[in-house]
């Protein structure tokens, strides 16, 4: 059976259960470096510390998948949070697992982000990997490296395609 995902919008009140959105808009800021800089001041967490771990910074360039898109597989980070702040402002996706399996197409959400939104995502949560609508794009990537098994997926069966409408 093929089941159909609908982008809806992506807030900082419906991601709450999967981590945080990282974006300017509405947040805590104030003027430094003489007032020609506005910081925007913690926008999320950056948990790395579980098994002596790391945080790390990395550009990940993603390719867009052929329409419609079909999801492949979910993962999660069990030891640490990972955060996708995008380096250009295209519009790209977010999909997370609700409940314990991420395989069950009824409790999967999509989320539509702006181009001058990032997300991330609490340690454990199931999310798909990312999801470009451009040909290319790149993400300034925070995440844990270091010790242990920060890394679980779990891929859809062939015949359990989960499509995103776009």
């Amino acid at each position: 059976m093929t089941h159909v995902l609908e982008p809806e919008l992506l807030t900082r009140e419906a991601f709450a259960p999967f981590g945080e959105v990282i974006e300017a808009e509405g947040a805590r800021h104030y003027p430094i470096n003489d007032g020609t800089t506005q910081r925007f001041h913690d926008l999320a967490r950056v948990d790395v510390a579980a098994q002596d771990g790391v945080a790390l910074i990395s550009i990940f360039r993603g390719s867009a998948r052929p329409r419609p898109i079909r999801l492949s597989l979910m993962e999660r980070h069990p030891l640490g949070t990972q955060a996708f702040y995008p380096l250009s402002h295209h519009p790209w996706l977010v999909v997370v697992a609700t409940g314990d399996d991420p395989l069950d197409a009824d409790a999967l959400l999509c989320f539509a982000a702006g181009g001058r939104q990032g997300v991330s995502y609490r340690a454990g949560v199931w999310h798909h990997p990312l999801l470009v609508l451009e040909s290319v794009q790149d993400f300034l990537v925070v995440d844990r490296g270091g010790p242990g098994d920060n890394l679980e997926e779990r891929r859809f069966a062939p015949g359990d395609p989960v499509l995103i409408a776009l």
